[in-house]
């Protein structure tokens, strides 16, 4: 009997999508070096054997200007695991490249994911994109603005976004707001001192109430900044009649909102899955 409950414990996992088979292909240049751009790279996990699996582009945070794919790798091998195909990419950084190379770059990654996810099991008509922090920003951009589709000639591919405690949502209230603290030029680097490119940059600008389907995640501990944008966005959207799924995380602070994934148990699992469909 001794043996009984951890043999069937054991059984439990290896039937479970923490044993499933994946494939990870990685450093897949879907950007080629131009005057304005650097090369830059993506890793692809998904499901072993898949077909036409739903797809997630996941955008990096680091308060654009640090931060790589690999750290993420932990989430892309889970979601593959849970029958989601999943893209981390890398983006250009400040301070050798402003918010306008990063929005324009993750545009191309999305672009690259539409015509070729196919032949890694993903469905083309099926694609989210999410970020954490500076990358929920750049999603943001993706989900609400025109510009990047057109420059590209090419119409909005994406079905939904996944903000996960976003920041930058409306920069330039912030920055302006902030700009005579201490910490208020933090951010120039990327987003210059140019009130005008704050503007430009910052997704709430942009709203009109028909944009795709949004899930906003907030931590209740999260930065100050982050708290006042998102509440910002949040009324915007509602005056604007934009239907949007708004998740709160009580007691959790802006970091944790992402290293929750390192556990397929917890809340942003279910709401990413239940956002996607798939739960």
């Amino acid at each position: 009997m001794k043996y009984f409950l951890p043999l069937l414990l054991l059984i439990g996992i290896a039937s479970s999508c923490a044993v499933k088979s994946i494939t990870r292909s990685k450093n897949i240049t879907y950007l080629q070096k131009t005057e304005e751009l650097p090369e830059k790279q993506l890793n692809v996990f998904a499901p072993k054997k898949a077909s036409k699996a739903p797809v997630l582009i996941f955008i990096h945070g680091g308060s654009w200007h640090s931060g790589r794919k690999e750290i993420y790798d932990f989430m892309g091998s889970r979601l593959a695991r849970r029958g989601v195909v999943t893209v981390i990419i890398d983006y250009p950084l400040a301070p050798d490249y402003q918010v306008p190379a990063m929005e324009k770059a993750s545009a191309r990654a999305v672009q690259w994911v539409k015509e070729h996810i196919s032949n890694y099991g993903g469905n083309p008509e099926e694609i989210y994109v999410s970020g954490h922090s500076a990358g929920g920003h750049l999603a943001a951009l993706l989900a609400i603005k025109n510009e990047p589709w057109n420059e590209l000639g090419v119409s909005n591919p994406l079905k939904g976004a996944i903000l996960n405690d976003p920041a930058g949502l409306d920069w330039y209230w912030f920055l302006n707001e902030a700009r005579d603290r201490p910490d208020g030029k933090d951010n120039y680097d990327a987003f210059t001192d140019n009130p005008d490119t704050w503007k430009a940059y910052s997704p709430i600008y942009f709203l009109t109430g028909n944009e795709i389907p949004m899930l906003i995640m907030e931590g209740e501990k999260t930065y100050p900044g982050i708290r006042l944008t998102i509440d910002r966005f949040k009324k915007e959207a509602d005056s604007k009649g934009l239907e949007y799924i708004y998740s709160y995380y009580p007691k959790t602070k802006h970091i944790p909102m992402v290293t929750q994934f390192f556990f397929t148990w917890s809340k942003g699992y279910k709401d990413v899955l239940g956002f996607m469909g798939m739960e």
